[in-house]
């Protein structure tokens, strides 16, 4: 790796770029990572053991790997590449959901950034758009016909969105159509999520809705997450893309969880996060 004379400042910062160089490239030795950022290899170290304590990463002598946690997994550049296909068509299904006039909430779910996406084409307008999210914040920012509405708080680089206490008040001040959301997992009946602070900006914003959607790639619905976010009746519709297996969907089916398939186009990629 080659030294990097615009490397973030502050350990915070370095961290995070740190974390995302490393699940690009897989592993990285101390040394490479010094070079890149810039700083000693005593600072790396620093960073590197407050990076595994995070559980964000794997050290071994002289290195360190990714950790495929589900920690790690909420890094949003993990996020961006996974599941591709499948939330592009989650996502246009959704969209079908969205009427001119609406003023529709979306999480910080790259899911949700697909409908972000679809939204940039303009074809549904006037709309009001809220969110905490800061790549669909900056994705529709100068789409004409959307009132965009953002969400402040403190900003997470991990998951490139606006969090916390101030958040969490944002939210509750407003009442929206739709919120489009998604979490981590889904099983026995309920929404699960990863980590403890992100649960409650998700629950003041399913709170803030006249309608929730849930948007779940077909592989949450066979994995586990710590926290749970709210049961599966908290939301009037759930969509999933074609890739869920029949037991997970008569599981469903059993918990009386309204439900819809969404057609995929083109192939599987690695298992996605919310």
């Amino acid at each position: 790796m080659s030294s990097t004379r615009n490397a973030p400042q502050g350990p915070a910062a370095r961290q995070a770029a740190m974390a995302e160089q490393v699940l690009a490239d897989g592993s990285a030795t101390a040394a490479e990572l010094a070079a890149r950022f810039g700083v000693s290899l005593m600072t790396i170290h620093r960073d590197l053991d407050e990076l595994e304590r995070q559980g964000i990463v794997r050290k071994f002598r002289g290195g360190v790997t990714a950790q495929p946690s589900g920690v790690f997994e909420s890094n949003v550049q993990y996020r961006l590449k996974a599941m591709r296909a499948q939330k592009a068509a989650i996502a246009e299904h959704a969209l079908g959901l969205v009427e001119p006039g609406m003023a529709i909430m979306l999480d910080d779910s790259t899911t949700a950034l697909e409908m972000a996406r679809r939204l940039r084409l303009g074809e549904v307008t006037p709309l009001t758009v809220v969110t905490n999210f800061l790549e669909a914040l900056n994705l529709i920012a100068d789409q004409r016909g959307i009132h965009l509405m953002a969400l402040g708080g403190d900003y997470d680089p991990l998951h490139s969105s606006f969090l916390g206490v101030s958040c969490v008040e944002a939210v509750q001040s407003l009442r929206v159509d739709v919120c489009f959301a998604s979490t981590s997992a889904v099983h026995g009946g309920y929404a699960y999520h990863q980590e403890q602070h992100i649960v409650s900006v998700k629950r003041a914003m399913l709170d803030s809705a006249a309608r929730n959607v849930l948007l779940i790639d077909h592989t949450k619905l066979t994995r586990a997450a710590l926290h749970r976010v709210a049961p599966l009746s908290r939301f009037d519709l759930l969509l999933v893309d074609d890739g869920a297996p029949p037991d997970a969907l008569r599981d469903l089916d059993e918990h009386k969880v309204r439900y819809e398939v969404c057609v995929t186009r083109g192939g599987n990629d690695p298992a996605g996060t919310a």
